[in-house]
Parts: structure tokens; C-alpha cells; sequence
């Protein structure tokens, strides 16, 4: 049996083929059907499938048809720079997708950003790699329904950042604007920290024990899990408050909304009362003639 498909290499190239194909499909559909999870390990195994069987495939091929590429070995030398030359971005993602590995940079499923770019990975080969686009700049931290294909030589050239500690919980500041003017912007500061905390109550015990594990991961410390209040001014001479929380992303901006909502209360009712004090003062010489 050997001997005869080392006689028919297009028959054994073809029988390798569909053995491993076969293999995937079966491998790709039981994976399928595991229950997703935070981690996305169903997602990591099945990109992981597909790139070995690739390689599997390859080298198969190689082997199957050793001989013929020995044959044409000095044919192949003297086409090899020409080769080289036109296929030396495709060489150049190949190498970065070996560094990407090596290194450890991101796994599918993480949350990157290289250059401009931010999302999470949700396919790697050897030659790109795929990222849906989170909106970071604006802090929602939601899909914007935009994918990315990022060609693989790009993670040699351009530093990459891994945010996947951002995916269950962050960070999340944000300002509150007033002009210099009006009112004690430090009083307003000590309630909207007292809010802050009470909103974050649900969750505080989650929040300090994932601080702590980014701590140790990381070997620094991180901002968090205490609420924050920072007030300062901008150049335009105006008061700015700085709030910072760390909550759980997906509720980010619907804290920051309540927050934002309870600092208009407190300030359009110590604007009130600071409205009726001095109607009251203005009253007060003619009540008294």
C-alpha cells in the first residue's frame, strides 16, 4: 500500500487531503457545540484547529512529493530569489505571526490595540489576523460593528497592547465641566464621591479581588477599586471634576449617566437656593423701610 501511493503521489496527495479535512470537520464541529464562556476557549481551540490542519497539510504535501522537489532543487535555488522578492510581504507575515506566538502577545478572544486600532481578536492565522473594533476613544466600550484585518508583520513594527484585563472590569474616568464661577465645586466633589461609592456597593467585593489579580499579574499597582474625585481646572479657566471608578465594563457608561445625572440634581438645587438667598437678601432693606 505504501509502495503504490509513493507510485501515485496525486492519489496519496488527495487521500491526505480529504483524511485531514475529514479530521478538522469532525474536530470543528464537536468544538462547536461546547457552551462559550468569558475566555472564549471554544473560539481559541477551533482557530487552533485550523491552523494545524493547515500546517498538517503542508507538510504532508512536502513529504508526499520529496522526491520531485529534490529533482528540482537547482531549478528551485535559481527561482528561490526571484521568489522571495515577490512574496516578501506574505514571508514577512509569516514571520510575525511566529513572533505573535512566540511571544505570547494576545490569544483569540483578548482585547488588543496596535496603532489606532483596538478590539478583540476573534481570528489569527498565519497570515492576519481578525479584530472587531471597540470604541475605547470615547470610553463606552461597546462593538462599533466594524472588523479589522491586520496583516501579521504589522505586530513586528508597531508596539501591541493587550487590554484584556479591560474586558470584565475598568478603570473608567470621566469629567464634569463648570464655569469658575458658580458655586463650591469641592462640595459638589465630596457628594458625587459619596455616590459613586453607593453605586458601586453591588459590586465592590468582585471589584477588589479582581484589582488584586490584576496587581499580582501585572506586579503593579492599578487604579482601583476605590472611587475617586479630582478636581481641578482646564485652560480655559473653567472647574473640571474628574470622577474615576472602577466598575465593571459593561455597566461603565450607565454609571458614569447616573452619576452625571446626580451631580445636575445637587448643583440645579444649590443653584436654587443660592437663588433664593439673595432674592431674599434683596427683599429684606425694603421689608425693613
Amino acid at each position: 500500500m505504501y509502495d503504490f501511493l509513493l507510485e501515485h503521489k496525486l492519489l496519496a496527495s488527495v487521500i491526505l487531503v480529504a483524511l485531514i479535512s475529514l479530521v478538522r470537520w469532525l474536530l470543528l464541529r464537536h468544538l462547536a457545540r461546547l457552551p462559550q464562556d468569558e475566555d472564549a476557549s471554544p473560539q481559541r481551540w477551533i482557530n487552533t484547529v485550523k491552523n494545524l490542519s493547515k500546517l498538517f497539510i503542508a507538510i504532508g504535501l512536502i513529504i508526499i512529493w520529496l522526491t520531485e522537489l529534490r529533482y528540482a532543487a537547482l531549478s528551485i535555488a535559481a527561482f528561490a530569489v526571484a521568489f522571495v522578492v515577490a512574496t516578501r510581504e506574505f514571508i514577512q507575515c509569516f514571520l510575525g505571526s511566529i513572533y505573535q506566538a512566540s511571544a505570547g502577545l494576545f490569544v483569540v478572544g483578548d482585547w488588543i490595540r496596535i496603532g489606532s486600532v483596538s478590539g478583540q481578536v476573534v481570528r489569527s492565522d498565519w497570515l492576519c489576523t481578525t479584530v472587531l473594533e471597540i470604541d475605547t476613544e470615547t470610553q463606552s466600550y461597546r462593538y462599533t460593528g466594524k472588523s479589522m484585518i491586520i496583516p501579521n508583520n504589522h505586530f513586528i513594527s508597531n508596539p501591541v497592547q493587550n487590554l484584556n484585563f479591560m474586558r470584565r472590569y475598568v478603570a473608567h474616568s470621566f469629567a464634569i465641566t463648570r464655569p469658575a464661577s458658580e458655586g463650591d465645586l469641592f462640595a459638589a466633589g465630596d457628594y458625587v464621591l459619596q455616590q459613586a461609592k453607593a453605586r458601586c456597593e453591588p459590586f465592590s467585593e468582585v471589584a477588589k479581588r479582581y484589582s488584586s489579580l490584576i496587581e499580582k499579574r501585572l506586579g503593579v499597582n492599578t487604579i482601583g477599586p476605590d472611587a475617586t474625585v479630582r478636581i481641578g481646572t482646564n485652560n480655559t479657566g473653567h472647574n473640571v471634576m474628574t470622577v474615576t471608578i472602577f466598575c465593571p465594563t459593561r455597566e461603565a457608561v450607565e454609571i458614569e449617566q447616573k452619576l452625571t445625572r446626580d451631580f445636575m440634581s445637587y448643583w440645579y438645587e444649590l443653584q436654587k437656593m443660592s437663588l433664593r438667598a439673595a432674592q431674599s437678601a434683596g427683599l429684606s432693606p425694603a421689608h425693613n423701610g
